[in-house]
């Protein structure tokens, strides 16, 4: 096979992990909601905290690299893939439980979900994540926001682990958040687990403005199709959606990758988009952007892998 991963060392990892849960030679595009991306030599999904652990241990002794991915909803993946293993945080690591005021989950569970599950115990602050589409990780790792709210309003305590298979508990005020940025994007611990601390609330109240929110995500944003989401930062006091449109750039492509001519914020994946397509064209927006405003624009997507 063309993995780089060999027999032996997939033997290994089915010690740790059932079969069904290692997927070689994988396509990401099946991964992130952009719909972009080459193969993963092995893709892996733990299902709980100490198997992860020992995941990271092997990948260390056998000096394999490891990515982490979440719900692949702020990611471009280049198109010549991702070498050794990438860990995803899916379904098997989606756990959502409610204490009080506090709610746990894993760094799998989407955000949507945490959401919906909050109101449904009638539990307010996370409202503005309603329509979010990430994982609740991935959300942490990029504090996450929208409509005036983020990840680091309600984040009480994160349990993650080192890359040497080490558990390690991180209070709020030692996660070092910022806009779109934690600590957690410099420091290698991969997030595992999360505590949000909300605030009792009136159903009603809760409902009406997650419907509003909602409405207003279906009303501006391209959600028909694929993309990573926002793909440039707010520039300080300003809105990069606003800064495009205004260079004339809505529509503007690079083989099937286009500015969105719904909300400009946006690249849009319109149906055989290639990482280069959108790299080329998040290259011309900035250099248009920077050359009529002076702004200069910084993507807000991550961008991982290999160039072809």
């Amino acid at each position: 096979m063309n993995c780089k991963i060999d027999e032996q060392l997939l033997e290994g990892l089915r010690k740790i992990i059932p079969s069904e849960r290692i997927l070689t030679n994988e396509p990401m595009a099946r991964h992130t909601t952009f719909r972009i991306g080459g193969i993963a030599d092995a893709f892996v999904l733990p299902s709980s905290t100490e198997e992860l652990t020992q995941i990271l241990k092997f990948a260390k002794e056998s000096d394999i690299p490891v990515t982490i991915l979440g719900n692949g909803s702020n990611v471009l993946v280049l198109d010549g893939g991702i070498r050794g293993l990438v860990i995803s945080f899916g379904k098997p690591f989606s756990n959502i439980e409610r204490d009080g005021t506090r709610i746990k989950a894993g760094a799998g569970a989407t955000l949507g979900t945490v959401s919906l599950f909050a109101a449904s115990h009638s539990l307010s602050g996370l409202e503005f994540a309603v329509g979010i589409p990430g994982s609740l990780g991935g959300a942490v790792f990029m504090n996450a926001g929208a409509y005036d709210g983020e990840m680091s309003q309600v984040v009480q305590a994160v349990t993650a682990v080192t890359p040497d298979g080490e558990i390690v508990r991180y209070q709020k005020d030692e996660m070092e958040f910022g806009y779109r940025n934690s600590a957690f994007q410099k420091n290698s611990r991969i997030i595992c687990e999360i505590e949000l601390e909300l605030m009792e609330g009136d159903p009603g109240a809760i409902q009406e403005k997650m419907t509003d929110y909602t409405r207003r995500r279906m009303e501006k944003q391209p959600l028909d199709k694929p993309s990573a989401g926002s793909t440039f930062k707010r520039p300080p006091g300003l809105f990069a959606g606003t800064l495009i449109d205004e260079t004339g750039l809505k529509g503007f492509s690079v083989g099937d990758a286009q500015v969105s001519e719904k909300h400009a914020g946006f690249v849009v994946n319109l149906g055989n988009a290639t990482a280069a397509d959108v790299l080329d064209v998040i290259s011309e927006v900035k250099k248009r952007v920077q050359a009529r405003t002076g702004v200069l624009l910084e993507p807000e997507v991550r961008i991982i892998g290999e160039k072809n």
